[in-house]
């Protein structure tokens, strides 16, 4: 890999990762309410990849700026996905809307349809029993085959 490529990888995840900043805010906020909890998961989730507050706190007033990114590999689009349901489950309530944008996410990232409400599904009742992602990956990779 040349000095280019391997610039273009960073600024992809580094894209990647704004992305999904935008879309833990997004996941967050559909129901009308942006609880700490979630906030506390977000800039855990936004440390974990490199982005400072500052920039979270960009991301969050200037959303339109960030692009939707589908993560290239399967496993960080498994990370992602993971951490939207985990937004999604963050308050302890889930609402119809937080529900159908994870599904969403799931068909923007290439999980088949019709899988796609078992997968959520799959993934939020690991979180709530506090199994590892990894566990979880497990899992899914299951029901995906």
């Amino acid at each position: 890999m040349n000095f280019s490529e391997l610039l273009n990888s960073f600024r992809q995840g580094k894209g990647t990762a704004k992305s999904h900043m935008k879309n833990l805010i997004e996941m967050a906020a559909v129901d009308g309410h942006f609880a700490d909890v979630e906030f506390s998961l977000l800039k855990s989730i936004a440390k974990r990849n490199s982005i400072s507050e500052s920039q979270l706190a960009e991301i969050r007033k200037n959303p339109d700026h960030v692009t939707f990114e589908v993560p290239a590999d399967n496993k960080e689009k498994f990370n992602q996905l993971y951490d939207l349901v985990h937004m999604m489950a963050a308050d302890a309530s889930v609402h119809d809307e937080e529900r159908k944008l994870s599904n969403l996410f799931a068909i923007r990232f290439g999980y088949p349809k019709e899988k796609v409400e078992e997968l959520v599904s799959l993934i939020h009742a690991n979180i709530k029993n506090q199994q590892s992602p990894d566990e979880t990956r497990k899992r899914v990779d299951m029901l995906i085959q």
